[in-house]
């Protein structure tokens, strides 16, 4: 479970900014965005509030590297016994929590490529040729705006209509990176390497279902429920809440977006608590439920044998528990082995890429 968690994590660090490069592929459509009613919701709450509530919806209050440092630091706050242990366990939770979730991710934006709500975005980050891709001359612009063509192909449920005559993609030499070409889309000018095109990653404008930022948030939150509850979780789903709008109302995200990635980081982080495994205390805790009938029978009998017969029972499980001791040191070992090569990798993102 432990190099399963590991393997997906170092291949979403990988991949990740490979599918972000769709955006590349529709940016010269310029096509209008979609119909949001949480936007208009938004603007109409600004002609109904005062004004001191608005400018408090609009302000920066909260970002994506504050919930980061908040999970770091309810990681660490085992050592103040603040949080029960192991910190180390709910940081690979949260982060094998978070694999999942972007494996989900990427699967969906690029499933179906959605509209920006910033339509200037690609145009203005990526350097693309003022034409379509082959794929979309072939199957998406000769059917994206005429009714009776999108009636035909319905009909003959073939990509019928004829191709017009659009300049070739530039073709640099890559050799066996060359594949790489159809998804970049390099133009003469720029004269990259295959690898500094991928790993220029500032974020994607199509990326869109389901926010990734809202998933940080949401993951962060729940851990933080799960830890500690009470009035603080509250105010930390408040923080969420107020990204979520902001969100929406600087157009980085649809309504959508932000809605999905709630309820699919909450089932994502309630999946991963069923299939844990229960730390040792928990395990007791279970055993002395099962005498705990037996042991208040026996104690009103006054049988004192029978209690100490029970106890017995629940103290030899722990030493058959002792077994496993040589398997922690090797699962310890390798925990830390994770973690450390983790790490490396981080750094290494950030001084590879343009941002991490």
């Amino acid at each position: 479970m432990h190099l399963t968690r590991a393997i997906v994590c170092v291949a979403l660090l990988f991949t990740l900014p490979f599918w972000k490069n769709i955006s590349k592929t529709v940016a010269f459509l310029q096509t209008p965005p979609l119909p949001d009613p949480g936007q208009w919701f938004l603007l109409w709450l600004n002609e109904q509030l005062p004004k001191p509530w608005v400018e408090l919806l609009r302000a920066r209050i909260v970002g994506l590297h504050h919930f980061l440092m908040l999970f770091i630091m309810l990681g660490f706050s085992v050592l103040f016994d603040s949080v029960q242990g192991p910190g180390l366990g709910l940081g690979a939770r949260y982060i094998f929590t978070m694999a999942i979730g972007r494996l989900l991710r990427t699967m969906t934006f690029v499933s179906t490529i959605l509209p920006s709500a910033r339509p200037w975005c690609a145009a203005s980050r990526f350097q693309v040729p003022p034409y379509p891709h082959s794929w979309l001359q072939k199957y998406y612009t000769p059917y994206a705006s005429d009714p009776n063509s999108i009636r035909q192909i319905l009909q003959s449920d073939w990509a019928y209509a004829e191709i017009p005559e659009y300049p070739s993609d530039y073709q640099p030499n890559w050799g066996r990176m060359s594949f790489l070409i159809d998804f970049l889309r390099p133009i003469s000018g720029e004269r990259s390497t295959w690898y500094g095109l991928l790993t220029k990653a500032g974020g994607g404008c199509n990326d869109l279902i389901f926010s990734g930022h809202m998933l940080v948030s949401v993951l962060t939150a729940m851990a933080w429920t799960e830890a500690y509850g009470g009035f603080t979780s509250a105010f930390i789903w408040m923080l969420v809440l107020h990204s979520a709008q902001r969100e929406v109302r600087e157009r980085h995200h649809y309504t959508v977006d932000c809605v999905v990635a709630i309820y699919v980081g909450v089932l994502l982080w309630r999946v991963t608590g069923f299939v844990w495994p229960p730390r040792k205390s928990g395990r007791r805790v279970a055993r002395l439920e099962k005498v705990q009938g037996r042991l208040i029978q026996a104690a009103k009998d006054s049988d004192m044998e029978k209690v100490r017969e029970l106890l017995n029972e629940v103290e030899m499980g722990d030493e058959e528990g002792g077994e496993e001791k040589g398997l922690s040191r090797l699962m310890l070992t390798f925990s830390g082995v994770t973690v450390f090569s983790v790490l490396t990798l981080v750094i290494l993102a950030f001084t590879w890429t343009s941002d991490g």
